[in-house]
């Protein structure tokens, strides 16, 4: 049977929504090969802060055949799924005459490669970061040029570490030298912004309207996704359901998350919409990316699990003291421990969001498969506070651009920056320079 062709940019529409829909069968060229489909390039930038207990983390031998460290294990299902790349290096995270102020200079440096103007006022400076160098490119067939998101709130003023503005310490992502583009930190809002129309006032008429009737963002595209559901073939039809499950499941995921604890003993009220679970937070972000990833609604995104320098405990871990005041552990081993589990902890989210890029097919591929997430901190050692040598890993096959599975270690001292050139190479976005790099990497 001779199905009809449907847009790439079809959309499922309701009251003030539009859900958008993954690559089905019906989407691909009548004429389809491999070579006939240009399926999309994805990037994610996912940072921790206060660096790692690098024993834990770094791999003692080099190429294929490296054991994985302690930290890495929560990733052995995905070995062949990553590299670990070390020798990597931010040298405009260093004092250069500023004084401290590394944790701040650690997260604004990460993406830019630039030294961050020393203030605490309003004539902040930095540099544009790689991600949104890459969404300047995909953001013209894309709804959306990036996603921002994590889970601290962020701020654009005040002194934050050492005569630093808290936008260094918070802010990821800069659009230009001037401009840090701020995170989202709730869930809800993060998916109202995914899957509505846009047209003004409606967004807010079809959220009051699903939360008064207890109605899914589904019901309001029923009628579409059942007239869609009677076009396309079998396989599509599959497809969509589990789509449209995954999107039920994590509005559900979303509403229990942020409901109030039956408890008095709570002593803080919690902002509506995120999570009391640091870890159901993080999860649900991730999950989020991925329906953005898996939608083409972007194809950009920035994830910052917590923020430079901070001090969140873990008690969930057997963990009560802050991260930052453990990560300065004077070589004690029971410190050293307990940051080896915040660290691994991270690792296992980190593990999970994999997963579920892996999970969803394009074709002959996965999702993580066309794309590179960039996952580390821009602090080395943490007692140390050292910007080179940093935690890195680079996941996914970026199309074919990297062969992943291998510990790579590149000369102590090489710019991060070399990677993000190489990275933009394989969207076809070729630079000459960024931030301080010197070059490309071999991958």
């Amino acid at each position: 049977m001779n199905l009809p062709r449907i847009s790439r940019r079809t959309t499922l529409k309701g009251l003030g929504t539009a859900v958008a829909l993954p690559m089905l069968d019906a989407m691909q060229p009548r004429a389809w090969s491999a070579e006939a489909v240009q399926r999309p390039l994805r990037m994610a930038f996912l940072y921790v802060p206060n660096g790692k207990h690098m024993p834990d983390w770094l791999p003692a031998a080099e190429g294929n055949d490296y054991e994985l460290p302690r930290t890495l294990l929560p990733l052995a299902d995905l070995r062949s799924d990553f590299c670990i790349l070390s020798g990597l290096t931010h040298k405009k995270a260093n004092a250069n005459g500023d004084g401290g102020g590394d944790h701040a200079r650690a997260l604004t440096t990460f993406l830019t490669g630039t030294q961050a103007r020393k203030t605490d006022g309003a004539d902040i400076r930095a540099g544009v970061s790689v991600d949104q160098i890459a969404a300047t490119q995909f953001g013209k067939q894309t709804r959306f040029a990036s996603l921002e998101i994590g889970a601290d709130s962020g701020a654009q003023s005040g002194n934050c570490d050492s005569g630093y503005s808290c936008a260094y310490s918070t802010n990821i992502s800069w659009r230009n030298e001037r401009q840090p583009v701020p995170k989202e930190v709730d869930p809800r809002l993060i998916f109202d912004r995914l899957f509505t129309s846009g047209r003004p006032g409606e967004s807010a008429e079809a959220r009051a309207r699903r939360e008064r009737y207890n109605k899914s963002i589904l019901d309001l595209v029923r009628e579409d996704a059942d007239k869609l559901q009677r076009t396309v073939g079998l396989s599509d039809r599959r497809k969509l359901d589990e789509y449209l499950n995954a999107i039920r499941e994590l509005e559900v995921r979303i509403a229990k998350a942020t409901q109030a604890p039956d408890s008095d003993s709570i002593a803080l009220e919690r902002p509506q919409g995120i999570p009391a679970s640091y870890e159901d937070h993080l999860r649900i972000l991730g999950d989020l990316v991925v329906l953005a990833f898996q939608t083409d609604t972007t194809r950009v995104s920035t994830f910052v699990f917590a923020n430079e320098g901070s001090n969140r405990s873990y008690p969930f871990l057997e963990v009560p003291e802050g991260h930052h005041d453990l990560s300065h552990h004077e070589g004690k081993q029971e410190k050293q421990t307990k940051i080896q589990k915040i660290n691994e902890f991270h690792v296992t989210q980190l593990a999970y969001f994999l997963k579920r890029m892996k999970e969803v097919r394009e074709g002959d591929e996965s999702l993580l498969d066309r794309s590179l997430v960039v996952y580390g901190s821009g602090i080395g050692d943490g007692n140390a506070h050292n910007h080179n040598n940093l935690p890195i890993l680079l996941a996914g096959g970026g199309g074919g651009f990297v062969r992943p599975g291998k510990h790579i270690a590149y000369p102590d001292g090489t710019p991060l920056t070399n990677l993000y050139l190489s990275m933009l190479d394989a969207a076809d976005i070729h630079l000459e320079q960024l931030g301080d790099s010197t070059g490309r990497l071999a991958l």
